[in-house]
Formats: C-alpha cells, sequence, structure tokens
C-alpha cells in the first residue's frame, strides 16, 4: 500500500511538472555593438517573454570576463510577462575583436540559455 501512494504521489508531482513549466523565450540572443572605442561603456537589454504556465526565477547569470556585467529581475516573471537582463561591457582594458557570453539559469524548462555579445574595441578616441 505503502507503494502504490508513493508511486501515485510521484505520478501526481512528475504530471504537474510537465503540465506548468516556466520557459523563456528571448527576442534575441545575440547582439552586436560594433565598433566601438577603448574605455565605452555599452549596454543591451535582452528582453525575454514568460511563454511557458510557471512564474519564471532567475536565479544566477554567470559571466565569462570581469568586463560584463549583468543586471536581471530579482521578482518572479509571471506568465505571459516580459522581463529585461540588462547585459553592460566595460571596455577600458578591451582591444581588437571581443566576443563574451552570459550564462542565465533560472526554473525555465530551457534553462540554462546563453546570450552573447560582440563588438571590435578601437584604440582610445584622443
Amino acid at each position: 500500500m505503502k507503494r502504490i501512494l508513493i508511486l501515485f504521489f510521484s505520478l501526481f508531482l512528475f504530471s504537474f511538472r510537465i503540465s506548468s513549466p516556466a520557459s523563456m523565450t528571448f527576442d534575441d540572443l545575440k547582439f552586436n555593438f560594433n565598433f566601438i572605442h577603448q574605455g565605452d561603456v555599452v549596454s543591451h537589454d535582452f528582453v525575454f517573454t514568460n511563454t511557458g504556465e510557471a512564474p519564471i526565477v532567475i536565479s544566477d547569470a554567470e559571466v565569462t570576463c570581469k568586463c560584463t556585467t549583468v543586471d536581471f529581475p530579482k521578482q518572479p516573471i509571471a506568465k505571459g510577462q516580459k522581463g529585461i537582463i540588462k547585459v553592460t561591457f566595460h571596455s577600458e582594458n578591451a582591444i581588437d575583436r571581443q566576443e563574451r557570453e552570459v550564462v542565465i539559469k533560472s526554473n525555465a524548462l530551457n534553462s540554462p540559455v546563453t546570450l552573447s555579445y560582440k563588438c571590435v574595441v578601437l584604440k582610445k578616441k584622443n
């Protein structure tokens, strides 16, 4: 009897997970800042929509270098609502072609999501 109850409880939880996951759909996953000058600070807003049934909770944003900062919603994003992940690149120590990634971790079914940006950093303006 105990095994049957555990089985039914497990199936109930599994079916709940399948029927109501959170899902993030981004307007774009890549962005090109094109040409910038050394020392410039540039930002891009990666817009996403919760296309799932459950609220999205972003738990972390991992960056590939200290030159990138990320600001993301700390509150849950409800079904059908939009959120913004702001990625900022500080180019003071960069030169030439740059390509960076930001890995967004959340409770969404398609987590983690990798966002990327690129640019060419020219010498500092005189």
